[in-house]
């Protein structure tokens, strides 16, 4: 099983190292980038330097990946303003044909002989205790990992990386709530490689904790926590969801026991169609129904968690007007839809209400007289309590869904506000219509493998 798993090993590393040509050629177009920011900030009436982060720097980068990440470092008693203005400037002059996003503050991102660059602007700071945004501490994590990493290190973080990727963990995105490339480069440092990293996962208990430099901080209520070890108060792993954790686990002990090449290659499943996802739904016997809308104008790392909260604030109002939600999912494209799909989708027009023993005398009391004089069968004692039989609000999860209560549960800002203007449900065979946007999104949904 050793040699097979090493040679399964060996394979994938063959496929991951970049080649010298794409090396030469990345160092090229880096030292053309350097040199223009270099005369950029020459013009500007402040100090800066600029310098290579991210996993082309720390040579853990992926053949095929064509991803620069340049910061441009100001002092750090430069006025934020200042900062954004000086950084966009100096991003427009190394690439003229760039846009400008936005993270925590805006930058340029751009294209140079076939590679994407990101040109950052950040604070000069003393150590990453000291960040006045968040991307402040990325220096320090180049710095970290480039002191630690030999070439052996290097090479395996790149096979973990595939990995990763083809199980679906990979990105620390809000979509994905996976590892990140630096959290991936501390695991393989921890265990001193990829397949002791493997044989370990296959053993957690979460929660899991590392600490790389004995910082000794407080506990954090995470499944993996891995201290950052420039940042004693910082989890590197804290955007990583416990589904991701038990993926990992699961992948590992398939690894270990099947070693095969396919398991590094992300598998994306063929879409459905129309009739498809009819048939599946019908031969499952639920009731499914979507709410669509204008995917709001922000960023993914915004609209993921606003479209989380929102899909779970409607599935526990679902839940508790008694519609017995089977399971749920969120898509977005340039729609976003969030769908519920119920074991239950009508109830009777009245619900009990159990009320307290009777022998509880002020509650009872207080109880008996709040619906004596109701529109409500009884109240009535049922063995030694009180109860009544009340109209029920909304005889179908539609009717919840179409009303206005639908704004009264929990909800992403933007979700709400883009609800309150328009939006449209789709029910049973009507979910046909999704195919062209999210076939791909139902075959995954309609057919659940332990992937992503």
């Amino acid at each position: 099983m050793s040699d097979e798993f090493d040679a399964t090993i060996d394979r994938v590393r063959e496929r991951v190292e970049p080649a010298d040509t794409e090396r030469d050629a990345l160092d090229a177009t880096t030292d053309r980038l350097v040199s223009r920011a270099r005369e950029a900030i020459a013009d500007l009436p402040v100090e800066a330097d600029v310098l290579q982060v991210g996993s082309t720097a720390r040579d853990t980068w992926l053949a095929g990946d064509r991803d620069i990440d340049l910061f441009v470092r100001f002092p750090a008693d430069l006025d934020r303003e200042e900062l954004e203005s000086y950084g966009l400037e100096i991003g427009h002059e190394v690439l003229p044909d760039g846009r400008e996003e936005y993270a925590e503050h805006p930058y340029v991102v751009g294209e140079l002989d076939g590679f994407e660059v990101d040109l950052v602007p950040c604070y000069d700071v003393e150590d990453a205790t000291a960040i006045q945004s968040a991307v402040d501490r990325t220096p320090f994590h180049t710095e970290y990992v480039e002191a630690r990493l030999t070439p052996e290190l290097a090479s395996d973080v790149r096979v973990c990386k595939q990995f990763f990727t083809g199980i679906g963990v990979y990105g620390s995105d809000l979509k994905t709530r996976g590892f990140s490339g630096f959290l991936t480069e501390l695991l393989v440092l921890e265990y001193g490689g990829f397949r002791p990293l493997i044989e370990a996962a296959t053993e957690w208990h979460p929660p899991v904790e590392f600490d790389p430099e004995d910082h000794g901080t407080e506990s954090f209520d995470d499944p993996l926590v891995v201290i950052d070890p420039t940042d004693p108060e910082r989890n590197v792993a804290a955007v990583l969801s416990v589904e991701n954790v038990a993926r990992l686990q699961h992948f590992a002990r398939d690894l270990l026991d099947d070693p095969r090449e396919s398991l590094f290659t992300d598998q994306q499943p063929d879409p459905l169609d129309a009739d498809r996802i009819i048939a599946e739904f019908d031969r499952r016997g639920t009731t499914p129904v979507a709410v669509r809308f204008a995917a709001p104008d922000i960023v993914d790392d915004q609209l993921w968690p606003q479209l989380e909260r929102s899909r779970q604030g409607i599935r526990d109002e679902l839940d508790r007007l008694g519609f017995d939600v089977f399971r749920t999912a969120a898509f977005a494209g340039e729609e976003a839809v969030l769908l519920f799909e119920l074991a239950v989708a009508e109830r009777p027009a009245v619900e009990r209400h159990d009320g307290p023993p009777v022998h509880v005398r002020e509650h009872a009391e207080r109880f008996y007289d709040a619906y004596d004089d109701e529109d409500a069968y009884g109240p009535f004692i049922d063995e030694d309590r009180y109860v009544v039989e009340r109209d029920r609000e909304f005889t179908s999860a539609v009717g919840f869904l179409d009303s206005d209560a639908l704004l009264d549960v929990a909800l992403g800002a933007h979700v709400e506000s883009t609800l309150e203007s328009d939006y449209e449900l789709l029910v049973g065979e009507e979910l046909g219509e999704l195919a062209d946007d999210f076939g791909a999104e139902f075959a995954r949904y309609l057919d659940p493998t332990p992937r992503q």
